[in-house]
């Protein structure tokens, strides 16, 4: 196609009748740019929502406007002139809506109730009184009212049993992935406060067609909020500092394959620290310092069931301090790092056992049981290698590197 018209194009034009004078582009009343420019709001809504709007009490107030604004444009001839050109989608063809309050009200009593004035400019149309901006109204959904949770007695242990097992390690927090599933009984810290979500409503749909719930959010300080569940994962997605909170699996670690043909070290197991009861005199003065710590596949409990008449549990009854979930893990290989990592803070102690013999258990430790979670973790993340126990220090301590290590 040429991009312009030549003389010898005017020509032939000429010789077939055609007349080339341009036409003077029409202008536009300011009524019909009002009538064109409604239109095009109502079918903005239509691509938006993917419906026509409606009437009702229970619309939205600019919906309302659309569907009444509507309904006049298709019973007025002068509006269905105008807008016969634009109209490809039959919307002036369709039958009219029932109406509600606002049909007997026209564009301008309508803006009107909406605070803003016959006339106003466009800065003023901007500015509604009665009608809060869509930013204000998801802040606030945010925020969301809270309220004293009355029975909060129910979860007090809960968020006590939660913050035993962060600081035990039987439970960890990882960052709050972007709109990740929330669920019935999901954990989290938002804003510095321990959160569980202890209910979901029923899922409707929302603006633009997503689904969404309300929820019963109640917080470790006693409150509770009913925000819905998009408003919660913005929060989390906020704060920078939110978390998620789940129970601890470490692992794999050491796994070796070829050593272990049968499979049975590579399973699920836990790693458990215990303290003793007995009523040996120094054991009782240092109770509280005195752990052993082990690796088992099976179930810890039915494990210390005899404790009392076994020296490896110091020929007493034994409770259970701290528990840590482990999948895919050489089983020896950790318990013989742990072991290795205390040594030098092993008891030295021997016992008489039931049958006269003097038995010395060399599982257990003088190790604080911070320092044990601690070490637990660092062996999770693999930074344990920079470190060592200090037994006069009762701490993990930094290692020196060698004089001839890289910076």
């Amino acid at each position: 196609m040429p991009e312009r018209t030549t003389d010898e194009d005017r020509e032939l034009l000429d010789a077939l009748g055609v007349d080339t004078t341009p036409e003077a582009p029409a202008s536009q009343s300011a009524r019909t740019q009002r009538i064109i420019a409604g239109y095009e709001e109502i079918t903005r809504f239509i691509d938006t929502q993917g419906r026509t709007p409606r009437h009702g009490e229970d619309r939205d107030i600019f919906e309302r406007l659309y569907a009444t604004r509507l309904d006049r444009l298709r019973e007025s001839a002068e509006c269905r002139e105008v807008l016969k050109d634009l109209d490809t989608r039959g919307l002036l063809d369709a039958p009219l809506d029932a109406v509600d309050n606002s049909e007997g009200l026209g564009d301008e009593e309508l803006l009107a109730a909406l605070g803003v004035a016959p006339g106003a400019g466009d800065d003023d149309v901007a500015r509604m009184v009665h009608v809060r901006p869509r930013d204000e109204i998801r802040a606030a959904e945010e925020v969301a009212q809270r309220n004293p949770c009355r029975d909060f007695e129910q979860f007090q242990p809960l968020f006590e049993d939660l913050q035993r097992d962060l600081q035990t390690g039987a439970r960890e927090t990882r960052k709050y992935k972007d709109y990740a599933n929330v669920r019935k009984g999901d954990l989290f810290i938002l804003d510095g406060q321990k959160v569980v979500v202890a209910d979901l409503g029923e899922p409707f749909v929302a603006d633009y067609g997503r689904p969404d719930r309300r929820l019963r959010v109640v917080y470790d300080n006693g409150t509770e909020s009913d925000l819905l569940l998009r408003s919660l994962q913005r929060a989390l997605n906020k704060d920078r500092a939110s978390r998620r909170i789940v129970k601890s699996e470490l692992g794999p670690l050491f796994p070796n394959p070829e050593t272990d043909d049968d499979g049975d070290d590579l399973t699920a197991g836990s790693i458990y620290v215990l303290r003793s009861r007995s009523d040996h005199p120094f054991i009782q003065e240092h109770r509280e310092l005195i752990h052993k710590i082990g690796v088992t596949g099976g179930d810890v409990k039915g494990r210390i069931a005899n404790a009392r008449k076994d020296p490896t549990y110091l020929l007493a009854d034994v409770e259970i301090v701290a528990e840590y979930k482990l999948a895919n893990l050489h089983r020896q290989g950790l318990e013989t790092l742990l072991h290795k990592f205390f040594a030098h803070a092993q008891l030295d102690l021997q016992l008489q056992d039931r049958f006269g013999f003097q038995v010395a258990p060399r599982e257990w430790f003088f190790v604080p049981l911070p320092v044990i979670d601690e070490t637990i973790r660092r062996i999770h993340d693999g930074s344990i290698r920079a470190f060592r126990y200090d037994p006069p220090t009762a701490r993990l301590v930094r290692e020196d590197p060698p004089p001839d290590a890289e910076p």
